[in-house]
């Protein structure tokens, strides 16, 4: 598929699914109440990205997304020493970083008496 834009409301299917793909849905809003409302209006959670000129919006606005990851006015491959995954209908857990590394290790406590 060729990358795609779509306009419309958060009741598109297309707004509210998580789409593996080159494909974005613009949704306008009037307040940032509004913005974090409609990002968090699904049962995905992997990804959010926020594009604003003010670093106080922003740090504002991160802790209110129910996501994995938030993107900050731009986009990458994820850091192989982060942790990378999502919430909800996303997954669980994480991959990546330290915390994906201690998914495959059980821990032991052993108490030696002298």
């Amino acid at each position: 598929m060729q990358p795609t834009v779509f306009r419309g409301t958060n009741d598109l299917t297309i707004a509210r699914e998580e789409i593996f793909g080159p494909v974005a849905t613009v949704i306008t809003f009037k307040t940032t109440e509004e913005a974090v409302r409609l990002a968090n209006a699904t049962q995905y959670g992997l990804n959010a990205f926020i594009f604003s000129q003010n670093l106080s919006t922003v740090h504002s606005v991160i802790p209110q997304l129910r996501v994995g990851t938030v993107w900050v006015n731009g986009w990458g491959v994820p850091d192989p020493a982060l942790p990378w995954g999502g919430r909800d209908a996303s997954g669980i857990g994480r991959e990546l970083g330290r915390s994906g590394l201690e998914a495959f290790t059980e821990e032991k406590t052993v108490h030696l008496g002298y």
